[in-house]
């Protein structure tokens, strides 16, 4: 599966997280780490998906998902551990650890494959 196929996904989940924390509590924290890390996300995944379409890995890109992925583990992790409560924080822990093993997984195992052109 090529990277940016759940990148897009994920960052509209923690996009829409933090326009949700927004609208709820009114916190600018959300708003500004969630729609932050959600664009961020978006740009990363076009730079993998232009990539991709030159039939080439963009490493930069999978290095900054992994990177994004593994910050956002740490923080939505120490959240939880002060709060206790398996929503927000804990789920969206959960989903970046899970994306930061993905990541980890496609730089170890050397990118995006690509089969053969066919004539």
């Amino acid at each position: 599966m090529h990277d940016f196929c759940f990148t897009i996904p994920y960052g509209i989940i923690i996009f829409c997280g933090g326009l949700i924390g927004f609208a709820r509590k009114g916190s600018t924290t959300s708003l500004a780490g969630g729609v932050g890390t959600g664009l961020l996300l978006f740009l990363v995944s076009y730079l993998t998906l232009n990539a991709f379409h030159k039939r080439k890995n963009s490493w930069v890109g999978l290095i900054l998902e992994t990177v994004i992925a593994a910050a956002l583990t740490w923080v939505m992790g120490q959240r939880y551990s002060e709060t206790g409560k398996i929503m927000p924080a804990g789920l969206v822990a959960a989903i970046s650890g899970l994306m930061t093993a993905f990541y980890l997984y496609k730089i170890a195992t050397g990118g995006n494959h690509f089969p053969a052109k066919t004539e």
